[in-house]
């Protein structure tokens, strides 16, 4: 049970054995809020058959008093058992899904877009929060509680009274829960069309600089109202088809109402039942319906919460890179043998792809877009494993890896640049944990970050904006350079790192970069040939293969396909208007 409860609702072990508990304190808080009445019938019956003497008045004080007590302890032990269980086990959902989200391959993330994340850790922890503290132990101690009361009346008084008081239960749960299949098909739809909404606004926020630039802000703003529009459809749709099942099963137990009334009316009228009995089920019904509709509303949005935990199991139940967290690599060479690589979607981005990246040489990934030589450098990081052959880093494959050791060995600057709305200096410690004031400012030297830094107000404590925005795309660049500087891994990976560059800064960092380089493996990615004049060796990437490799003077003796990229490029660099 605390496994199928564990895998359902995204809890942990000890949240799933808080639920159970939970379920229980509900169970007989229900119960004991049932006492009151049973001491009101004790007192009504003595009172119609005269036995209520001097000598029970302070019974029924006394048993007053216990009952109040007993719902007081129990109201308290069921708010520490629901409520405060439930919030501390959130705060142990979310940290597990940051965790794992942590562990999870890179490649997930290529997958998943922001807003769909972020919904996964806010959204839907807060609706399952809710569903915890709020529905879930409601619903499933008044089912037991009212079972067991049903129970006892059966044996204790008329079993027909029981049958028309109770047989409106079962019947309005039934209802509830034929609705649960197009239920979920309307929330995962709500679901989708919310994520589309906040996809477009976030988009919006990012891009409205170049939709005033090019006039299209009020085609894109009418795309958008429509978006927003239709998750107001959604959601009306999906309230209007819950309301038809819930209001449907609170019908059918008025309905109880009734049948109490007239069964009991009848079996009083032939004397088979005392006017005692039929009052006190007649007060049964009306203390027990209007909770019951309450928990009948609440199983409906049990049911539409079973998506939000669907959607979070998808993310727990998704596979880990595993490996040894020890290296046993002879030197940082980095070996593709016979490498194939698809994506999910089945379609071959690499084929038969062999070559080695030698510690102490630049080895230049060239070729034609969409040839795969991003692939190839985010295989050789383990951001995804392969489908056929092996990667191996100094002779040892890196399938076997933990991908958090093997990630200790590189430092890699992305074409696309992640900075923080931090001071320069912060933004560049991020490549060395707890790196000195003194390392940060040489890597920033060795970046050729000095000549701008130098010019902002706060120099190396100035805050830089959201994703640096106060900075040029050059800037930026030279900080994430600064960041592989001060990381000082063995194995560099650069891709399109000097794209954002004029020539002056690019000449800066390459020659930063042949001091970096020594004894060290660096695989870089470039379309200029400029960059790559002095790489040790090249490979040429064309529709997922090897099309050739070798050093630049050997692949420009001949008419390859390096010697005509590099002919080109000197024909557009000399083009003029």
């Amino acid at each position: 049970m605390i496994e199928k409860l564990q895998h359902k609702y995204a809890l942990s072990r000890q949240g799933a054995k808080d639920m159970i508990r939970a379920c229980i304190c509900v169970t007989i808080t229900n119960i004991v809020l049932m006492m009151p009445a049973g001491v009101l019938y004790c007192l009504i019956k003595d009172l119609l058959e005269g036995t209520l003497t001097k000598d029970r008045v302070p019974f029924y004080a006394g048993a007053s008093v216990v009952v109040l007590l007993l719902i007081a302890v129990t109201n308290f032990i069921q708010y520490n058992a629901t409520f405060l269980t439930t919030y501390r086990e959130s705060g142990i959902r979310r940290t597990t899904l940051a965790e794992k989200l942590r562990k999870l391959p890179l490649s997930y993330f290529g997958k998943k877009n922001i807003a769909d994340l972020t919904t996964n850790i806010m959204g839907d922890c807060a609706s399952i929060e809710t569903a915890s503290s709020h529905w879930i132990p409601e619903l499933i101690g008044a089912v037991i509680s009212v079972t067991l009361v049903g129970i006892s009346l059966f044996f204790a008084f008329d079993w027909r009274m029981v049958l028309a008081s109770f047989w409106v239960i079962p019947v309005a749960f039934i209802i509830v829960i034929t609705c649960s299949g197009a239920e979920k098909n309307a929330v995962r739809k709500n679901s989708a069309v919310k994520l589309a909404m906040t996809d477009g606004i976030q988009e919006c926020l990012e891009s409205v600089r170049d939709l005033r630039a090019n006039n299209a802000e009020g085609r894109y703003m009418d795309e958008l109202e429509g978006k927003i529009r239709h998750v107001e459809k959604m959601a009306l749709f999906t309230e209007l088809k819950m309301a038809v099942y819930v209001n449907s099963a609170a019908i059918i137990l008025k309905i109880g109402i009734g049948t109490t009334a007239v069964v009991g009316g009848a079996l009083f009228a032939k004397g088979e039942i005392t006017i005692l009995t039929f009052f006190m089920f007649l007060m049964l019904v009306a203390r027990l319906y209007d909770p019951m509709q309450i928990t009948l509303q609440n199983f409906a949005a049990i049911i539409a919460t079973g998506v939000n935990c669907e959607r979070l199991d998808e993310v727990l139940s998704t596979p880990i890179q595993t490996g040894s967290e020890e290296l046993n690599n002879n030197g940082y060479d980095i070996t593709f043998d016979h490498v194939g690589f698809k994506y999910d979607d089945n379609t071959d981005v690499l084929s038969d792809v062999s070559f080695t990246a030698k510690q102490g040489q630049v080895t230049a990934l060239i070729g034609p877009s969409g040839g795969g030589k991003t692939t190839i450098s985010r295989l050789a990081a383990r951001f995804w494993d392969v489908n056929e052959g092996k990667i191996t880093l100094g002779g040892e494959d890196i399938s076997k890896i933990d991908p958090e050791t093997l990630l200790t060995n590189y430092s890699i600057v992305f074409q696309d640049v992640t900075l923080f709305n931090n001071s320069v200096k912060e933004n560049i410690r991020i490549g060395k944990n707890g790196a000195t004031d003194e390392e940060v400012m040489e890597a920033a030297r060795l970046a050729n970050c000095e000549e701008f830094v130098n010019l902002l107000p706060d120099k190396y404590d100035t805050y830089i904006g959201e994703n640096g925005s106060e900075l040029s795309g050059g800037e930026r660049q030279r900080i994430s350079i600064a960041r592989a500087f001060l990381k000082d891994a063995p194995i560099i990976l650069l891709d399109e790192a000097t794209a954002s560059l004029d020539a002056e800064n690019e000449t800066a960092i390459q020659e930063a970069l042949s001091r970096l380089i020594k004894n060290k493996t660096v695989m870089i990615i470039a379309h200029r040939m400029r960059t790559i004049a002095n790489a040790d060796h090249i490979v040429v990437l064309k529709d997922g293969v090897v099309a050739e490799q070798g050093s630049p003077e050997f692949l420009s003796g001949y008419d390859s396909i390096y010697s005509r990229m590099t002919k080109q490029q000197m024909i557009s660099q000399n083009w003029k208007m």
